[in-house]
């Protein structure tokens, strides 16, 4: 059975950092694509960054040089490290494991940036 448990968000003030972490468990880690994305009210959810199986990353245009993704296989767990945060990534952050047209999925964590 896939998990996947993030955790680390909550509530920070603008240009603050928060990292995000999300541990799987019940895949073989190393070969699944694994990527961030993040839904804010009313909008549909959409991808910040992921991280490939062969260690090449990718990034929304919006948190280019801010944000970065990171994968740890010995501990299964992927890492997003979020600097300089905006109003504008208050959103409800989904982990997400993809392979073979197979998506697994977090419960979310809340982050809120107050300006």
């Amino acid at each position: 059975q896939v998990q996947l448990v993030e955790s680390g968000g909550g509530l920070v003030q603008a240009g603050g950092s928060l990292r995000l972490s999300c541990a799987a468990s019940g895949i073989t880690f190393n070969t699944y694509l694994m990527g961030w994305y993040r839904q804010a009210p009313g909008k549909q959810r959409e991808l910040v960054a992921s991280s490939s199986s062969g260690g090449i990353t990718d990034y929304a245009d919006s948190v280019k040089g801010r944000f970065t993704i990171t994968r740890d296989s010995a501990k299964n767990t992927v890492y997003l490290q979020m600097n300089r945060l905006k109003p504008d990534d208050t959103a409800v952050y989904y982990c997400g494991a993809f392979k073979a047209g197979r998506e697994n999925w977090g419960q979310g964590t809340q982050v809120t940036v107050s300006s």
